[in-house]
């Protein structure tokens, strides 16, 4: 089986984009998690403030 590359056809491009789109995704959300770490050690989240949290949770 020939190796699959962005120019291949419609299901190479479509596979190269949703897999650059995910891992988009994902440095996003992890990036956003080690954000609320970090803010999580200088306590800036309380039980009432507590908004980006839930928003990245």
């Amino acid at each position: 089986m020939p190796p699959c590359t962005i120019s291949d056809s419609v299901y190479g491009s479509s596979f190269f984009i949703c897999t650059r789109f995910h891992g988009l995704h994902v440095i996003i959300g992890a990036t956003f998690l080690l954000i609320c770490l970090f803010r999580h050690y200088l306590n800036h989240f309380s039980s009432i403030h507590h908004f980006e949290f839930e928003a990245t949770a």
